[in-house]
């Protein structure tokens, strides 16, 4: 199977960080997970809406992802909120640690998903709005609506 006919599946999508943070750049990362934080994505229990990633040690990182803990899982069950190791390059780091250490800039995942068989975040370089800038966008998305309504109208 060729890699780019691999089917996604969506586990989970951040809306909220779309609202606060304006989206600079995305980048697809793996995320180191154990078996039973898998079988709790492949059931859909997921909660990330505060989560960030973080450089520590020439490593990135995840906080405050939280995965339920699987149902069925023994006494080796996972902590639901412990930090998770994110997949990247050297050089992917390393570029971004100079945008969120000299730009301000914020990682935040922006969806988890399945690709084949392996859980991938969608990552992305952020910047947080100022509340002027939230009702500007709100502003923008009413008078597309009301113009697409428009033009139904006269159809």
């Amino acid at each position: 199977m060729a890699k780019g006919s691999q089917k996604e599946r969506l586990i989970a999508d951040n809306r909220r960080a779309r609202h606060n943070y304006t989206v600079e750049d995305t980048l697809e990362v793996g995320i180191q997970l154990t078996g039973t934080e898998v079988k709790s994505l492949r059931a859909g229990q997921i909660t990330f809406a505060d989560a960030y990633a973080s450089i520590e040690e020439g490593e990135m990182w995840l906080y405050n992802v939280h995965i339920k803990e699987y149902l069925q899982g023994n006494r080796f069950n996972h902590n639901p909120e412990r930090p998770r190791k994110l997949l990247l390059h050297k050089r992917q780091i390393q570029r971004f640690y100079q945008e969120v250490r000299l730009d301000g800039y914020t990682l935040i995942p922006l969806r988890f998903y399945f690709q084949g068989s392996w859980v991938k975040v969608a990552l992305g370089l952020c910047k947080g709005k100022k509340l002027h800038d939230q009702r500007q966008d709100i502003a923008k998305r009413e008078a597309k609506r009301q113009i697409e309504q428009a033009l139904n109208r006269r159809r």
